[in-house]
């Protein structure tokens, strides 16, 4: 399924980086990884009993964990900044199942007001769809709230349009 290489996202290296989603440091994190399509970022899952709701069911919550960090590292990567989330919207078709091998892809574009709209759909093994999502993200400065990251915007991605 993959289509390029691994990114290392900006902050992967940081030995302070615990983010429950995509950091390697955290020894009780997802571990997503992720790489480019087209225009998109996609990272590709399959998540044990940990992560489940009822029987054979992976919670929703951590579907839509993944969904967010797809599009908010889609916001760092394709517009060069970090941002916070200020809604998520999910629509759930059809259920993520435990041991299950998932897809899931995001693209962010300019919103209104200084915002950044993402999407992002989740896939099975088999290409049906089992989740939507739409998100809103406030980037901020490099420096707001104590964050010491340096982004830019890779290079592959087209650059945003307002």
């Amino acid at each position: 399924m993959t289509a390029s290489p691994e990114l290392t996202l900006p902050w992967a290296q940081r030995a302070d980086g615990h983010c429950f989603g995509c950091a390697p440091a955290n020894p009780v994190g997802l571990g997503l990884r992720f790489h480019l399509d087209g225009d998109g970022l996609v990272t590709e899952f399959c998540l044990d009993r940990r992560y489940e709701s009822y029987p054979g069911v992976v919670h929703g919550g951590i579907v839509a964990l993944v969904c967010d960090e797809a599009m908010g590292n889609h916001v760092v990567i394709g517009h060069g900044r970090p941002a916070v989330t200020t809604s998520l919207r999910m629509r759930y078709v059809g259920v993520v199942a435990v041991g299950g091998r998932y897809r899931c892809r995001a693209t962010t574009e300019e919103g209104r007001s200084g915002t950044v709209a993402g999407r992002a759909e989740v896939r099975d093994a088999a290409g049906e769809l089992v989740v939507t999502a739409t998100a809103v993200y406030r980037p901020l400065p490099a420096d707001a709230a104590g964050l010491p990251l340096t982004t830019t915007r890779h290079p592959a991605l087209p650059s945003p349009v307002a």
